[in-house]
Formats: C-alpha cells, sequence, structure tokens
C-alpha cells in the first residue's frame, strides 16, 4: 500500500489530473467548466428510511461499535475519510460529503442505566447508526448528457449488520462507487467501471487501496461509459412498450427461481415498479408530459424508485437499472443476446 500511495503523484492543474499510475486524463471542454455543484436545495441522492447527517455529528456525537472481542471496528467517518482522501489526489477537489443514515442503535451509558428515559440528559445517551451511505461531487469535473447536466459523483455505502460483530475481529465490508449523477434529480448512474461491489477491509489503508483501484480505473473521458448512456435517448420507448415492460417486470417477480436464472438478473421489486409507473405519469423531468420517453428515460424512472431502497441494497439495485436500460435498449434494437427481450415480449 505504502509503495503504491507513493507513486500516486497528483499534480492538480486547471482541468486536467496527472497521475504516473492514473491514465492522464485527457482535458476536453467540460473538465474546464466552472464549479457548478452549490449547497442549494436539491433532491436527497437517496431516500426510503434514511435521515441527513452532517460529518461533524456523526464524528462528535456517534460511538464507534466493536467486535466481541473488544477490537474496534472501522468508525463511519474514518471510511469516508479514506475514500475522499484518494478521491482528491485522483480526481481534485472535492464537494462536502453528503450523509445519509439508518437504523439507529440508541443506548445509555452505565451510570444511567435506572433513570427515566425522559430523565436523560445528552451525555447519557448514546447512539450509532447501523448504515450510513455518503456521496461527493468533483468540483471541476461536470458534463451535459442528453440536456440533462451531470457531475461526477464519489462515495460510498457501509452497513454494520454485514460485520459479524459479535465474533472476533474479522474484515469488513464497504461498497465504494464512481459515477455520473443527474443534477435535476440526483440520480445515479452507475456502470460496472465504477462500481467496487462489495469489498473486504481490515483497516483504512486497504479501503484506500480498493478505492485507489476503482479510481484509477475508472476514466471520465472514457467515450464507451459516456456514449452508453448517451445513446440511450436515442431509442425510443412507446406507451405500449412501456406498459409490456412493467408487466413483465411485475411476473418476473413470481417465477420460480429455475425459471428467473434464465433471465437476466432484476433486483428491481413490486414497490420500485409502482414507482417507475408513477414516475412515467407525474416526474416533471423525465415523464411522458415532456414528449416521447426513451431508454434514458427509462433509466431515470427506474433510478428514482430505487432511491427508496435500504442503504444496504441501493448501490446494487442502482447498478441494475443500468443495466437494464442497456438490455431493454439492446432488446429494441434487435441486438439482444441476453435475453432482455423477453421483457418486450
Amino acid at each position: 500500500m505504502e509503495n503504491t500511495m507513493k507513486e500516486m503523484t497528483i499534480v492538480p492543474i486547471t482541468g486536467q489530473v496527472i497521475s504516473e499510475t492514473t491514465m492522464g486524463l485527457d482535458v476536453v471542454p467540460y473538465i474546464d467548466a466552472e464549479e457548478v455543484f452549490d449547497n442549494e436545495n436539491h433532491p436527497n441522492f437517496i431516500e426510503s428510511n434514511t435521515q441527513a447527517i452532517t460529518l461533524e455529528e456523526l464524528t462528535s456525537k456517534n460511538i464507534i461499535p466493536t467486535f466481541g472481542d473488544n477490537t474496534l471496528t472501522i468508525s463511519h467517518q474514518s471510511f469516508i475519510g479514506a475514500v475522499t482522501k484518494v478521491a482528491e489526489q485522483v480526481f481534485g477537489k472535492i464537494t462536502v460529503p453528503e450523509l445519509r443514515v439508518s437504523h439507529a442503535i440508541i443506548g445509555r451509558i452505565p451510570s444511567a442505566q435506572h433513570k427515566k428515559a425522559s430523565d436523560l440528559t445528552d451525555e447519557e445517551k448514546t447512539i450509532f447508526y447501523q448504515r450510513m451511505a455518503f456521496c461527493c461531487h468533483v468540483k471541476n469535473l461536470t458534463k451535459t448528457i442528453n440536456g440533462q447536466t451531470v457531475h461526477l459523483c464519489i462515495g460510498g455505502v457501509r452497513a454494520y449488520n454485514e460485520d459479524k460483530l459479535y465474533n472476533r475481529a474479522s474484515a469488513m465490508k464497504f461498497r465504494i462507487f464512481v459515477g455520473w449523477q443527474v443534477r435535476v434529480c440526483s440520480n445515479l448512474c452507475l456502470t460496472t467501471d465504477g462500481y467496487s461491489g462489495t469489498i473486504d477491509c481490515m483497516t483504512e489503508a486497504d479501503i484506500m487501496q480498493k478505492s485507489f483501484e476503482l479510481f484509477n480505473s475508472f476514466n471520465p473521458n472514457k467515450e464507451n461509459t459516456l456514449q452508453l448512456l448517451e445513446n440511450l435517448h436515442k431509442t425510443q420507448v412507446s406507451e405500449e412498450q412501456f406498459c409490456k415492460i412493467i408487466g413483465r417486470m411485475r411476473l418476473y417477480q413470481y417465477l420460480p427461481n429455475n425459471e428467473q436464472k434464465q433471465l437476466p438478473l432484476l433486483t428491481i421489486g413490486d414497490q420500485a415498479v409502482n414507482a417507475m409507473v408513477k414516475n412515467y405519469v407525474t416526474n416533471p423531468n423525465f415523464g411522458k408530459k415532456t414528449g416521447e420517453i426513451t431508454c434514458w428515460n427509462l433509466l431515470q424512472f427506474a433510478n428514482e424508485a430505487v432511491k427508496a431502497s435500504y442503504i444496504d441494497s441501493w448501490l446494487d439495485r442502482n447498478k441494475n437499472c443500468t443495466d437494464f436500460a442497456i438490455g431493454i435498449q439492446k432488446a429494441l434494437q434487435g441486438n439482444d443476446n441476453e435475453g432482455y427481450s423477453w421483457f418486450l415480449n
């Protein structure tokens, strides 16, 4: 880890990021753009049962759980710090992380165990959040895709419920991502090359190494990735086709496992499918009132819908939305070899 990080010499030049071990990103017009993200009100990147919290609150007011042998776990704030430190070295300055947390575990200090709940002082209460997600934007990396401003977004997810805290210290599970986020709705467009999946780490150095590997391999200028997203706008989806897709998505949920395995993976559940239909009718940015819908709109319907997922399943479902929209596009174009045509029949 130490040798790798020494090689990672980052030279922040206006509109350019250079590293001996990164790809040496080409300067293109959208990287030279001024910072366009600010602290104005904007939709949350995830909803469900989450709540906002600042990094300061997370650091000062939340206890850090331990394993069964009393070994300290990696705290949420340490995870955020490790990822954002590498992100700044690779991509340049980033915005203040936006945090969402859920599943609060509350308690009290031993000396207050016999007090009434109404009599507890703040100093006698304890809390930590089982699940946490965060994201931030690279300040000078923005682009327009299909008429929408998107930012390069970096973040991660951590869920203590996936770690075996009742046992001796062992590797902890994290997820890291980098991808394009639509400004108007905060929807994340996640592709395979920007998602780590579940990674096992014992130390902050492990997190930094995994972050560097992911960020180093992700090229914001990569034409293939950008074209995949941009080209979604070129394939229209009629209302009849949309209805068939929705019907098949519902049917998929109840197929026997052996039949599901013969079809492309779909992790979007019934509740999210209902939300997709609602978005089709009422979404002011991507709904049918804006005109003919395309596979790009279909992606945004799905992305918006899975924002209601629990934190620990959000990223996997978000990536599945991208795979699904691209698969449907291939099926509509007659280039399907993965089985997405089933959703149109």
